[in-house]
């Protein structure tokens, strides 16, 4: 078997997560967050919709994790972010960690807005 290291272009991986926080690059941040090529910090969660539309021009595909469970966000917000020019996929946030993660791996333009579990 052969083992490859990982490396990562202009954005760290998510190393873990828990009931009310994430841990990114080493760093627990408690919360909802948003992480990408502009760096890591707190989200104001959908209501927060301008920083992720912020993100325009950067990125080609927002993560979105709505939490534990899957939910729609909202149809004006999702549409905000496509008319913005990028793809949008909501997930839960395990899954949303985990995508985004192998995104970065593959060098893909991606952020990740998650709220917490």
């Amino acid at each position: 078997m052969r083992l490859n290291e990982v490396t990562y272009t202009d954005a760290e991986p998510v190393d873990g997560y828990g009931a009310g926080f994430f841990r990114v690059g080493g760093t627990r941040i408690d919360g909802a967050l948003i992480t990408g090529p502009a760096g890591t910090g707190p989200w104001g969660g959908l209501d927060d919709g301008q920083v992720l539309l912020d993100l325009a021009g950067s990125i080609d595909v927002l993560l979105i994790g709505t939490g534990a469970e899957i939910a729609h966000i909202p149809a004006d917000l999702r549409r905000a972010i496509e008319d913005a020019g990028m793809g949008v996929e909501t997930m839960n946030s395990p899954a949303a960690c985990r995508t985004y993660n192998v995104l970065l791996t593959e060098g893909r333009r991606v952020a990740l807005a998650v709220l917490p579990i």
